[in-house]
């Protein structure tokens, strides 16, 4: 029956693909050569399987990683004269573009032009378009540079409004992440914090635009000032430096290098290449139903994700790209993997997290003490790694963070949502029956008693303080000031963080690889990504029962959560909603998350609340 599976599925697939393969891109001739790239859609951290991706990812969904290695190959390929680089609905981190803007840097460096052509420029995308040579936007585009903008929801009212009661407890002053639940605005705190962490951002953006167009800082607060821009009223401001269409960009390359070949998604890695007959790729296929390709044995440094909600249990496979989160079993076993390998030589941990399970956090910090036993354990912060996030890190031989990452909140939260008011509104009562005295101390029915409360506090209190534990062991040499002024729930840009010494050094995932390489005395290596993407046929073997597994003990099933991007639920509805607001919709689903994982763990080590920077 499991080989019959495999046939029909190996048909169905060579259906889908024989067809476009005949058609795939021609390889360009040797010759001068111009590497185009077109940013689209959400850049993300965990990279796809070429040939996954291939098949069934749009072509827009790019990881940060492989976009920075095709940045690299741009600029070390001697027929490459320069680069072009388009914008279309692109959505980026602060902390991804500023590693985006370090690699276009290099790519100048090394003699060669970076041309930025766009319809629209953004808050978000401008400060990466303007760490090309020269930029230019189409006649009646616009360039909406106005400042940052944060938000931040809070739901006391719906709440009131369908009789439920948030009761929430905090570990540290700064600790907001339950007031969109028990506030209709911030506390004073919340919104001290929330101010500090915008004036290091706003600094950040600043200090790009005072970078790149070469004018003081007080000169890039007035652009900002000045602004939205149309096209050509950027172009007067020095914002930009041509107003031109697309057609007229495209004549003014051809009259600059001559003929020269565009080479679309330079550097993209669209998996093997497949036979054109029908035979050639039936047996393609059923080759890879047969076996997992054979591991390298060469030299490397270990790059394994801690993207998204921190959670208990395995990954769910997605052959779509993006992440269903961070699940400490998967995470835990890719560390063990590694520290295991003789080839894998260092081992660097890219966390993009808020947080989420304190149990989850534990479990993958303990499996970074592993691996830093045996090898240089080297911890990477790209957009957000707070809380959680900072804690799975914090154990590390060093840890790199981009100026504008958000990271810290060191502290704990934890509480529960009393519905008994919502059930009565619509005439429906429950009677509840315990056996034990705190056996209904996370029951929906009722806020805590000050017994219970009591002990929900010291419980955080203990977690909390294994919290500190770690970071004191940790780095206790390396803070500029007691660890307790820098707790409570504080959040602070990478910037802020290495002053404090909460983070060794300001740099992105290509400087914290070269980093672990130079720590492991590797001079030449691979970049391995652990465990490495599967694409749809392993996914699929898999669900048959023949998946690989190296953990005798590890169940080999993952969970579905409600809320997560995988689930039924935000799958029949996600698709209209992320058209309308993208962000907002990623805010709710996070903080609906943090709701489940507060369900069933009671505490958990999330930001202050969802950050929409704007």
């Amino acid at each position: 029956m499991r080989i019959t599976l495999r046939v029909l599925c190996v048909c169905a697939v060579v259906g889908l693909v024989v067809a476009p393969a005949a058609q795939a891109q021609m390889k360009f001739a040797d010759g001068k050569k111009i590497a185009y790239f077109h940013l689209s859609g959400p850049m993300l951290e965990k990279p796809v399987d070429p040939l996954g991706g291939f098949m069934l990812t749009p072509k827009q969904m790019v990881s940060l990683k492989d976009l920075v290695e095709r940045f690299k190959k741009a600029r070390d390929d001697d027929a490459v004269r320069a680069v072009v680089l388009t914008f279309e609905n692109a959505s980026m981190g602060l902390a991804q573009m500023q590693e985006l803007r370090q690699a276009i840097g290099q790519i100048r460096a090394a003699d060669k032009e970076v041309f930025v052509h766009a319809d629209q420029l953004t808050n978000l995308t401008y400060p990466l378009a303007i760490a090309a040579s020269r930029v230019s936007v189409v006649p009646t585009g616009d360039v909406w540079l106005t400042g940052f903008r944060a938000e931040q929801p809070y739901a006391r009212g719906l709440l009131d409004m369908i009789h439920v009661e948030a009761d929430f407890l905090h570990i540290g002053d700064y600790k907001s992440a339950a007031e969109m639940l028990t506030r209709e605005g911030p506390s004073a705190a919340a919104e001290e914090n929330m101010n500090w962490l915008l004036d290091g951002l706003y600094d950040a953006l600043v200090g790009m635009i005072a970078e790149s167009r070469q004018v003081s800082s007080h000169k890039a607060r007035e652009m900002i000032d000045g602004g939205p821009y149309t096209a050509e009223r950027a172009h007067q401001a020095g914002l930009i430096d041509a107003v031109q269409y697309r057609q007229d960009f495209i004549a003014e390359l051809k009259e600059r290098y001559g003929d020269v070949k565009v080479v679309r998604d330079y550097g993209r890695d669209s998996g093997p290449e497949l036979p054109n007959d029908l035979m050639g790729a039936f047996t393609f296929f059923t080759e890879l139903f047969q076996g997992a390709t054979q591991r390298s044995t060469a030299p490397c440094v270990g790059i394994v994700y801690v993207e998204g909600m921190i959670s208990p249990g395995s990954e769910e496979p997605n052959p779509f790209g993006g992440s269903s989160g961070a699940r400490s079993t998967t995470i835990r076993k890719a560390l063990d993997r590694a520290a295991k390998d003789d080839s894998v030589k260092a081992v660097v941990l890219r966390i993009d997290s808020g947080g989420g399970s304190a149990l989850a956090s534990e479990i993958i910090w303990h499996a970074t003490q592993r691996v830093a036993a045996k090898k240089p354990m080297i911890a990477s912060m790209g957009n957000v790694a707070g809380s959680g996030g900072y804690y799975v890190a914090c154990g590390s031989d060093a840890i790199f963070a981009d100026e504008a990452t958000i990271t810290a909140s060191i502290g704990v939260v934890g509480g529960k949502l009393v519905t008994t008011g919502m059930w009565n509104a619509i005439g429906i009562n429950w009677k509840e029956y315990t056996r034990g005295k705190n056996a209904a101390i996370l029951s929906s029915s009722h806020a805590f008693t000050e017994e219970e409360r009591a002990r929900m506090h010291g419980w955080m209190s203990e977690v909390y303080e294994v919290f500190k534990g770690h970071i004191q062991a940790a780095r206790g040499d390396k803070l500029t000031k007691p660890l307790e002024e820098m707790a409570g729930g504080r959040v602070f840009t990478g910037k802020q963080a290495l002053e404090l010494g909460l983070v060794d050094r300001l740099g992105g995932l290509d400087d914290a690889v070269k980093y672990a390489a130079a720590e492991a005395k590797i001079g030449d290596y691979e970049i391995r990504v652990i465990p490495k993407p599967k694409n749809i046929f392993e996914i699929m073997m898999e669900s048959f029962g023949e998946g690989e597994e190296d953990d005798e003990f590890a169940y080999s099933g993952a969970r579905v959560r409600l809320f997560d991007r995988g689930s039924p639920l935000v799958k029949a509805v996600l698709p209209m909603l992320q058209r309308l607001d993208p962000q907002r919709v990623g805010a709710v689903l996070r903080t609906l998350q943090r709701l489940e994982i507060l369900h069933n763990e009671g505490v958990i080590l999330a930001m202050p609340q969802e950050i929409i920077i704007r």
